[in-house]
């Protein structure tokens, strides 16, 4: 996950306007921010955006 994606991330969850496990929601409220990096990560990275959601934490594979 490069900074740029998580900075994505909590900025998103710094709008308070959806669960962060609302993946289309997130995406959503990230494509009208222009966040496009954000956006294309989470069609193939689910499981480590969820193990980042929960533990502020990035998986090591």
């Amino acid at each position: 996950m490069s900074e740029t994606v998580k900075k994505q991330i909590l900025a998103v969850r710094d709008t308070g306007r959806t669960n962060m496990f609302d993946i289309h929601a997130v995406q959503r409220i990230a494509y009208d921010m222009e966040f496009y990096e954000l956006v294309t990560y989470l069609e193939d990275h689910r499981r480590e955006y969820a193990h980042f959601i929960l533990t502020g934490e990035e998986q090591r594979l």
